[in-house]
């Protein structure tokens, strides 16, 4: 099973919730998101997968929400792959034009997601980045079929013809995961969003989420009449990071950074999201 995730404990259930930590920054994001979830009721496990750049005595917070930690390797690529997707060239080849990633952002890592599919223990499993967090209950998910994503929209409504990988669902199966591996390192092959331009072609027929459980920040002020916290199940923060302090849109998505800061430190989390103020049709 090429490198397999190697885990601290046995899983105590039949689905997981499993996120990707590859650096230091996506620990604190973890933080968050692992609360977040914990604070939802789920019975489901909750499991980071964790690459070799991260030490494990730099998860220890994570251990407080009963997380399933595995540590795992890139996938097995070529070198000419590895060249293509490097952060330089990739970005120079396909430029993020509409918000800015941060320093720490290493495409490659990216593919590491595809690891889920190895996850045989599990029945069903539902993959959240490390950037997000849950508002609402998320357990139905399990019950979606196999492969579910929310639409990539953040601009326009134009952007519900691509998937973000932000969120979506899997049914781990080895054999899933080889076929993948000799997909996706084919000759020449340049996936230009990494991972979610390759499950888009591997799942061309994807099912599609409502774009509530995978609702992209930067809705907030691009569209903000499709923005409704009672609806809301998962908010993502593409691009700019919230525990990142200054950047060029902060301001802005003041109310959402304030959000996952509470999350982040676990005070003053509020009951109910439903509560909290939609934005302004003028938050721009």
């Amino acid at each position: 099973m090429k490198d397999a995730p190697g885990f601290d404990k046995a899983a105590a259930s039949a689905n997981a919730f499993v996120t990707l930590v590859t650096n230091r920054d996506y620990v604190l994001g973890a933080t968050a998101l692992l609360r977040s979830l914990h604070l939802t009721g789920t019975e489901a496990d909750l499991v980071v997968l964790y690459t070799p750049g991260v030490e494990a005595e730099e998860l220890e917070p994570l251990r407080a929400f009963g997380a399933r930690l595995g540590r795992c390797g890139r996938l097995p690529t070529s070198s000419a792959f590895n060249e293509r997707h490097e952060r330089g060239r990739l970005h120079k080849a396909a430029p993020f034009i509409k918000g800015g990633k941060p320093v720490f952002h290493t495409p490659l890592d990216n593919f590491v997601k595809l690891r889920l599919w190895q996850l045989t223990e599990y029945d069903k499993v539902v993959f959240i980045d490390a950037d997000a967090i849950v508002l609402k209950n998320c357990d139905k998910l399990f019950d979606y079929p196999e492969f579910c994503a929310a639409p990539n929209v953040y601009e326009t409504l134009g952007d519900f013809h691509r998937l973000n990988s932000g969120v979506f669902t899997a049914k781990p199966s080895e054999a899933t995961f080889q076929n993948m591996l000799s997909r996706l390192d084919q000759p020449e092959a340049f996936w230009r969003r990494t991972d979610q331009t390759f499950l888009e072609h591997y799942f061309p027929d994807w099912h599609g989420l409502p774009v509530f459980y995978n609702m992209l920040q930067y809705v907030w002020f691009n569209l903000p009449d499709l923005w409704s916290w009672h609806e809301i199940h998962i908010l993502h923060y593409q691009y700019e990071k919230p525990w990142q302090t200054e950047h060029p849109k902060a301001k802005t998505l003041r109310p959402l950074i304030d959000l996952w800061q509470v999350f982040a430190n676990g005070k003053e989390i509020p009951e109910d999201v439903s509560d909290l103020p939609n934005p302004s049709k003028s938050v721009i």
